[in-house]
């Protein structure tokens, strides 16, 4: 009896697919094998298979190294120069729903 399939599709940013895909062509993993790994994580976890939580803090520069404090600022860059962003008052708004809590 032949085993049945599904397609699963979905939509990502290009350079989190091109970055995933590079690390496991190095482990020799084919990225349709990742994915039914991590469904079969999924159905053995009864959830998601990894901690999905917010740090308590966000980093400030003091606590950066000169790599770090880069690599976060040339992140920061490239997002406003794709216009990946979000409206600065709808940021605040959120802050201040979160303070109130």
């Amino acid at each position: 009896m032949a085993v049945k399939t599904a397609n699963v599709s979905l939509r990502m940013k290009l350079d989190i697919k091109q970055q995933a895909e590079e690390i496991l062509e190095r482990l020799g993993i084919p990225r349709s094998v990742a994915i039914d790994m991590f469904y079969r994580q999924i159905i053995a976890h009864n959830g998601i298979p990894f901690s999905l939580t917010l740090p308590e803090t966000v980093p400030v520069r003091g606590e950066l190294t000169s790599v770090q404090f880069n690599q976060m600022m040339a992140v920061g860059l490239k997002q406003a120069k794709e216009d990946d962003s979000f409206d600065v008052d709808e940021v605040f708004e959120e802050l201040e729903r979160r303070s109130n809590v």
